[in-house]
Parts: structure tokens; sequence; C-alpha cells
């Protein structure tokens, strides 16, 4: 099957945050309060603290996943990072945190990587071919923005 370039796709963001290292730590970590801060995360909880988790996500059009969450980087107050399971062994995506420590600031470095596995991104690439690299490009700029939202609304929850 051709993938179109899903696989690898990537976007990121680069955001200084005006709490210390610590402070941040404590909220990239803080899994069950993405509800709070995602445009789309609506519900995370973990299954093994540092671990696994699970989260539910909440589309525009209404649509929600559930995913299971593997943590695949984890060194303290430095990087925080997770794969992401639909109902496949192999993941179709990977998110990532980077933190700088800046003293009272942190400038932190979130990406997500789209992985081999089935998404919703991948099926409507599949279903219309003749724009891919459109709808992939667009699901890459709104998960970017959905970065910066998410981040915003962290920093003003924790301050």
């Amino acid at each position: 099957m051709n993938d179109y370039g899903v696989t690898g796709a990537t976007t990121g963001v680069e955001v200084l945050i005006k709490l210390p290292v610590h402070e941040v730590w404590s909220g990239i970590t803080a899994i069950e309060r993405y509800g709070e801060w995602s445009p789309e995360c609506v519900y995370g909880a973990w299954l093994e603290k540092d671990v696994r988790f699970e989260a539910r996500n909440r589309f525009p059009d209404g649509f929600e996943t559930y995913v299971t969450c593997t943590v695949t980087v984890f060194e303290e107050q430095k990087r925080f990072g997770w794969d992401v399971y639909g109902d496949e062994s192999v993941p179709f995506a990977h998110w990532e945190y980077e933190l700088e420590d800046r003293g009272a600031e942190t400038l932190v470095r979130q990406t997500f990587t789209h992985g081999p596995g089935v998404s919703g991104m991948r099926l409507g690439v599949v279903q219309d071919p003749d724009r891919a690299a459109e709808s992939i490009h667009g699901r890459l700029d709104q998960l970017a923005a959905n970065m910066r939202s998410t981040l915003a609304a962290m920093e003003s929850a924790i301050r």
C-alpha cells in the first residue's frame, strides 16, 4: 500500500513559557489535565504512572478516538515523550517535549511525528490520494496550532 508520505510526517513548535522548568515539567506530565488545556484531547488518565496512559480525543466534526499511549522518553525535567496506539501493535504517532531550563522561564520544544500505524490522517490520504500532500500539510498545521494552544492554556493554569 502506498504510504503517500504519512509515515514520518512531522511538525513542532518552540514556545518560551514564563515558568521555571520544574513547573512546566509538572504540567506536561499531568496527563489527567490535558483535557482542560487541549483543543482535541478531552480526557487522559494514567494506567501505570510514568509508563502507560489512555486518552480520548474529540475532533471538530464530533468524531472521537480512544487511544493507549506508552511513555518512551522520560528524562526528568528535560524530555518526555510517548507513542500512541490504536488497535494495532505499531504506533501511529509519537509526541515529545524537550525542555530547556532558562531560570524563571522554560523553552519548550514540542513535536509530533506520524508513525506507521493506521490513523485518521492515513485513512483520509488513502481515500483521496490526489489531495495527499494538502491533507497532510493541513493536519500538521492544525496539530502545531493545537500545540501552541495547549501550551498557552497550561501556562495560564499553572501560573
